[in-house]
């Protein structure tokens, strides 16, 4: 779905007149919000300073025992992140690291051409990313179709809640393989650096319909209410066309470690809150914003994060715990997130993304698109048609596929 795009800086003065007419009280609930936000805020911040980690992490083993506590589960939901550790053997994921250097190597992917870039980060990049653009090594498409993987992710969509009055939005067993590419940054790299930023675009969180109906609640008398894991209308929310847009429904975003690598060595950022999103919704209805403006959304882009309006945010920005090969970290969609500026570290930090879209209408819909890229080696439907894979020896084909596999894909119907 998408929205339109004519018309958009009246398109947001109509918009902002409504909210406040239907909710007459938004500036007292912002205040409200950035009251308890800073309390948030300070806890993270505090917490950092003494070297301690406030992103929940959970044994793979605990969830494979359903011996996961509640008070774990409501970590997870606060902090919108968790590591869950040894999903993979260390062996697994060391090996799966070293077949991708082959494969790389092997088909000549470094003395490429550089591919024209897309521009969805224009405004984010510190420097200009450099992500291996291949999807269908053999080590991803292993990884992707793992059952551990598959019952991590079940584990994780089940904290949404994904049905309601009979109606499924989406089904928390059942995954869709979203391919994406991989990340392998060299010590000293300064080329990876991500500003701080949310995905699933910017002024579609505003102007389309069904992203206004998920977050109708941060519009209403009761803000409190909203619950950032309710999955009514998530999966048809509107997207305006941009490379490098994600066109499926994720409920999570997440990488799975083919090195070890933690602060310092130009990995993952967050802020970890679900409160973030509310803080960034209400934040341009409110007096010193600009009346056509929403604070650094722009069409076709990210969210971006700047000082400029979300200073108190970004003093919440940590890096992620350390992790080893096998571990993997996921993120709720409307966590902010960033990479840091420069790898300091003396290793590769390398990574597989691999996030979790459920079964649903939308991802269907997308595997019918990715289906043929991946008989035939082309770049994944969501990204720039590098089509760097064609021919690519040693490339995944149908026969690696498992059963699971072959259902993730879209090729079998699951029984």
């Amino acid at each position: 779905m998408s929205i339109d795009t004519t018309n958009i800086p009246e398109q947001i003065i109509a918009l902002k007149r409504r909210i406040h007419e239907q909710c007459p009280n938004i500036t007292e609930h912002f205040r409200e919000l950035e009251t308890i936000l800073a309390e948030e805020i300070d806890s993270i911040e505090s917490a950092s300073k003494r070297g301690e980690s406030v992103i929940p992490e959970i044994a793979f083993s605990d969830i494979v025992a359903s011996q996961v506590d509640d008070t774990t589960i409501k970590a997870v939901k606060r902090r919108g992140a968790v590591v869950v550790r040894g999903v993979f053997t260390k062996k697994k994921a060391s090996w799966w690291y070293e077949e991708l250097e082959r494969y790389l190597e092997t088909n000549g992917y470094f003395e490429q051409d550089d591919p024209e870039l897309d521009h969805y980060f224009s405004d984010l990049k510190a420097d200009r990313p450099q992500i291996c653009a291949v999807y269908w090594s053999k080590p991803q498409v292993e990884a992707r179709q793992s059952p551990n993987l598959a019952q991590t992710r079940s584990f994780l969509n089940r904290l949404w809640n994904y049905q309601e009055n009979g109606t499924q939005y989406f089904d928390p067993d059942r995954e869709c393989t979203y391919v994406d590419r991989v990340r392998m940054r060299q010590p000293g790299d300064t080329s990876l650096g991500l500003s701080p930023h949310i995905d699933g675009g910017s002024i579609e969180r505003w102007l389309g319909d069904n992203y206004q109906q998920a977050y109708r609640s941060l519009f209403s008398s009761n803000w409190k209410s909203y619950n950032p894991f309710n999955g009514a209308f998530r999966p048809e929310v509107e997207g305006i066309d941009s490379p490098a847009v994600c066109r499926a429904f994720r409920t999570w975003q997440g990488w799975t470690a083919l090195t070890k690598q933690g602060p310092g060595d130009g990995t993952l950022q967050l802020i970890p809150t679900t409160l973030s999103i509310d803080y960034v919704m209400l934040r341009p209805f409110q007096e010193d914003v600009p009346e056509d403006m929403l604070c650094g959304a722009v069409e076709g882009r990210a969210q971006a994060i700047t000082d400029e309006w979300h200073s108190l945010l970004l003093r919440g920005l940590v890096s992620i715990p350390k992790v080893n090969p096998g571990d993997t970290v996921w993120w709720h969609p409307d966590v902010v997130h960033a990479v840091e500026h420069e790898h300091q570290g003396s290793n590769v930090s390398s990574v597989l993304y691999i996030g979790s879209a459920p079964w649903c209408d939308r991802n269907v819909r997308y595997l019918e698109r990715q289906t043929q890229p991946f008989l035939e080696g082309r770049s994944a439907p969501d990204f720039a048609p590098e089509d760097y894979e064609l021919a690519y020896t040693n490339r995944a084909s149908l026969e690696d596929l498992t059963e699971l596999g072959r259902q993730q894909m879209g090729f079998d119907k699951a029984s």
